[in-house]
């Protein structure tokens, strides 16, 4: 029970800031004053809340050190995905001191709090042998990178999706009083996405040439390479859509969350039939 406290510790965290930014939004919602003040009130909260998340940052990254380089490169599939998400929750913290995207901790934080506690819950041991590689160690920083920077893209989409809906006075289970501007949340969007293909691209490539240097071989056709291609294509498909055509609202929300799915087939989909079902 010792063991799982910082666990627990992190989890309540990300689901304390996320469930008192939502009882807070509703409040502000409530009482019509859809502007925070930065200084007192729900802005003065707000500002608490990233500092929280600092915090719970720090206490997730030691937790993940510990895990991770635990007698050698320990990459299962728990330690993956929460290595992912709190690269997800940095991303979003770093963004957010510029930006103002409060409302977006309601949907990253959730995710994060269950996949550190899955990470203890799933403490299996998959020690990569090529981790001593200094071309294996350039394509997994970056290939985290981009799932990070695309799983951020996909929650950010989600937000979007809220935001038009309450835009147009749709009926939605989530009401929130702070969302940037339409405008603004898509530029954002299609940065991050610019940026995340970017170190994907680089991604496909460093994996051509280690597959290369290590197997001999510099394409293996199995379920990861192809359906990283496919999302590689995808996301390249939308950003020649928008720069060329347009594409914006919920063209691109469709897109990107397409693309986002078929990248988590591609890398926690073959790792968790590997080493979850299969035991590889």
């Amino acid at each position: 029970m010792i063991e799982f406290a910082p666990y627990l510790a992190v989890a309540f965290i990300y689901l304390w800031v996320a469930a008192d930014y939502w009882r807070s939004a509703k409040k502000q919602n409530n009482a019509k004053a859809p502007v925070a003040n930065p200084r007192t009130g729900f802005g003065a909260r707000l500002r608490w809340h990233t500092a929280i998340i600092a915090i719970g940052l720090l206490l997730h990254g030691g937790l993940l050190y510990h895990t991770l380089f635990n007698h050698g490169l320990n990459l299962g599939f728990a330690n993956a995905l929460s290595a992912i998400f709190w690269l997800t929750v940095l991303i979003y913290w770093l963004t957010d001191l510029k930006q103002h995207l409060h409302s977006l901790q309601a949907f990253v934080l959730p995710p994060a709090a269950f996949f550190v506690i899955l990470q203890k819950l799933m403490p299996e041991t998959h020690v990569l042998p090529y981790a001593g590689l200094a071309l294996f160690k350039v394509h997994l920083i970056i290939a985290m990178l981009a799932y990070s920077l695309f799983t951020f893209a996909a929650l950010h989409a989600l937000l979007m999706m809220v935001a038009e809906r309450n835009l147009h006075r749709k009926p939605t289970l989530i009401q929130l009083p702070d969302f940037p501007p339409l405008l603004t949340m898509e530029t954002l969007l299609f940065r991050v996405i610019g940026f995340g293909f970017l170190l994907l691209t680089f991604t496909l490539v460093t994996g051509v040439m280690f597959s290369e240097q290590i197997f001999g071989q510099a394409v293996k056709l199995n379920h990861k390479n192809i359906f990283t291609i496919l999302s590689w294509l995808i996301f390249g498909g939308l950003l020649l859509g928008r720069y060329s055509y347009g594409w914006r609202g919920r063209k691109a929300i469709r897109w990107t969350l397409s693309g986002f799915v078929v990248l988590l087939l591609a890398y926690a989909g073959s790792k968790f039939v590997l080493e979850v079902l299969l035991n590889r």
